[in-house]
């Protein structure tokens, strides 16, 4: 019998309406109890007083990089990096190299990340479409039995309508669900940032804020029409918020996220060209970031997700309007999260701690995001008011690009536990 007892801290559980302090006992990779004063017979103690003891985050949209970008990521590294940001389950998403849009590359992931993986769960995400191209569906059905939990051409948007609205309907009859990348490529052409006084500012090709809010619009109403599920992800700004908003108030089933840099960043944190700040979408405006955090606060966002995308080196220490687009989000999604949203007064930190963990298992039908008795023993330990500076010199991730590096933010990582086992902790 293994046994965990963690002795002493504040437990909190939205899922269950739990936030005390008290001890929790862990039981073959299960909740044995929570309560005060709990017997450790047996058990090895874990010291959580003054800290938070919290259902483990589950992201829903990253990219792993493996099979055959290693060279920026791969299963060992990235979950690692999981870990280490308090992330007990990612969603890793299909533009590998080959994509994986069949059985063969599904099969791979989970079985190199079950042997080589930190022990973090790893949900793969399948193409909606052969090569991502968006000519011809990808084997949904052999996908999901090979063990994809979602699909997505996410990195390129499925402008095809009828076979966005085909692979709803395959999506709705195999139990999965399709994570839309939202953009219209030819309202894109050839911007890199946000447009806008910035990009004036600086001469860079500009991204109108409708190349996502078309997109959004289509993808929303073509759930409509179907009376299909879809997700959207990576929502930046207002109007794409609003456009969720409504469509909730009429019953459409749509769910979306944002990342935490989309609430803390700004498209003048571009001015010095910082290619680091290249991301896609780009980032916005102040009142698009207000109102992505109006949205999580208000339930129009379901969810965080960091859409972790790390790139070598050389990818992205070149000029701006070259490099590639992404920020390596897995090491500082609470902190940033925490800083922006908790220690500014906009919700609670049961409510971020729904948003990163509760919010994600549900709409992805996975077991954590949950502390009751009997549940899977899938937890993060956090010290929400420690003031934490990021150094991405020390990511355990191979991407150490972020705009956040050397900035100071609220809220440490203790200890990231999976199925009762310890397998990232501090120091």
């Amino acid at each position: 019998m293994e046994k965990m007892l963690l002795r002493g801290g504040r437990v909190i559980d939205p899922a269950s309406g739990v936030n005390q302090i008290a001890d929790l006992l862990i039981e073959n990779g299960r909740v044995a109890a929570i309560g005060e004063n709990l017997p450790a017979d047996g058990a090895q103690v874990f010291d959580a007083a003054g800290k938070v003891v919290a259902p483990g985050f589950i992201d829903m949209h990253c990219h792993l990089r493996d099979p055959g970008l290693e060279y920026k990521e791969d299963l060992i590294s990235g979950t690692k990096a999981a870990a280490r940001g308090g992330f007990t389950g990612v969603c890793c998403m299909p533009n590998t190299k080959p994509v994986n849009d069949n059985a063969s590359v599904t099969r791979y992931i989970l079985e190199k990340a079950q042997w080589q993986g930190s022990g973090v769960h790893v949900y793969p995400v399948g193409a909606i479409s052969k090569g991502l191209e968006g000519k011809e569906m990808a084997e949904i059905g052999r996908m999901k039995q090979a063990g994809i939990i979602a699909i997505s051409d996410d990195g390129k948007p499925v402008t095809n309508s009828n076979l966005l609205r085909l692979a709803m309907q395959y999506a709705d009859y195999f139990n999965v669900f399709i994570m839309s990348h939202s953009e219209d490529k030819n309202l894109v052409g050839d911007g890199v940032m946000n447009e806008g006084f910035i990009s004036t500012k600086l001469g860079l090709p500009g991204i109108t804020r409708a190349a996502e809010e078309v997109m959004i619009a289509r993808d929303i109403l073509v759930a409509e029409a179907e009376g299909k599920r879809i997700h959207l992800c990576h929502v930046s700004t207002k109007g794409g918020v609003q456009l969720v908003r409504e469509a909730k108030k009429r019953g459409v089933r749509v769910t979306a996220e944002t990342a935490p840099h989309y609430i803390a960043a700004t498209d003048d944190w571009v001015i010095g060209y910082d290619s680091n700040c290249r991301v896609n979408p780009p980032l916005r405006e102040e009142s698009d970031r207000l109102a992505c955090i109006e949205g999580l606060c208000d339930g129009t966002l379901d969810a965080i997700a960091t859409d972790h995308a790390p790139h070598h080196l050389d990818e992205k220490r070149v000029e701006f309007h070259i490099a590639a687009s992404g920020i390596s989000g897995f090491e500082t999604a609470f902190c940033v999260s925490n800083t922006m949203l908790v220690k500014s007064g906009a919700m609670t930190l049961d409510k971020l701690i729904e948003l990163m963990s509760a919010n994600p298992a549900k709409l992805l039908g996975v077991e954590g995001g949950c502390l009751a008795v009997g549940s899977a023993a899938d937890i993060v330990v956090l010290d929400p008011e420690r003031e934490v500076t990021v150094d991405a010199d020390k990511f355990v991730s191979r991407g150490h690009n972020t705009p956040f590096h050397g900035k100071t933010y609220f809220g440490a990582v203790c200890a990231t536990i999976v199925g009762g086992k310890v397998i990232d902790q501090e120091g």
